[in-house]
């Protein structure tokens, strides 16, 4: 992995801690030996799993942060789910959908394990700039201004065509504004 993508990498859920079984560990040592790049996609996963062990990501985006292909990151899947570390649930269609990446709660868990029943309905979601051609910041959006408290009203302006109007006499506003 690169140092670009060591933030994105880094846990952002609350605790920054995750436990193992004894046993899960010692397997999970086998399968560095065997299948290296699955054992590090595990890593991953469960670097970026939340306290219920979920995390959905694309396939692109799991590629790009372990610096592996997509095709790396399918076949390190099917070795996860065929041994059992993993199971996977699909978010969204097989084209464009993204899967919800869930670590066997016997191998790692962040959070009391008796929460592990609600993994399917609870994860991280992580995103990637490849996926997302538009950009992730997206268009200008309208916003509706807000007031803090203390903060006062300045209205300035001829103001909009309908639905904007003048006020009525002796019904005008108690705003201060500024005028031109």
């Amino acid at each position: 992995m690169n140092d670009t993508n060591t933030q994105l990498t880094s846990p952002q859920v609350k605790g920054s801690w995750v436990q193992t079984e004894r046993k899960a560990h010692e397997k999970w040592a086998a399968l560095i030996y065997r299948k290296p790049s699955a054992a590090a996609l595990l890593h991953l996963l469960i670097a970026n799993m939340n306290n219920r062990g979920a995390l959905v990501a694309s396939q692109t985006t799991l590629a790009e942060l372990s610096g592996t292909s997509v095709s790396t990151v399918k076949r390190s899947v099917k070795v996860l789910m065929d041994e059992q570390w993993i199971q996977t649930v699909r978010v969204g269609s097989e084209r464009g959908g993204a899967l919800a990446y869930v670590v066997n709660r016997r191998v790692a868990w962040a959070d009391k394990r008796k929460n592990g029943q609600y993994a399917l309905f609870d994860a991280r979601v992580l995103v990637s700039e490849k996926d997302n051609p538009q950009g992730l910041e997206g268009p200008d959006l309208n916003r509706i201004p807000s007031l803090s408290s203390g903060d006062q009203q300045l209205p300035s302006g001829d103001g909009e065509e309908p639905p904007s109007q003048p006020s009525f006499d002796g019904l005008e506003p108690d705003l201060p504004h500024l005028s031109d």
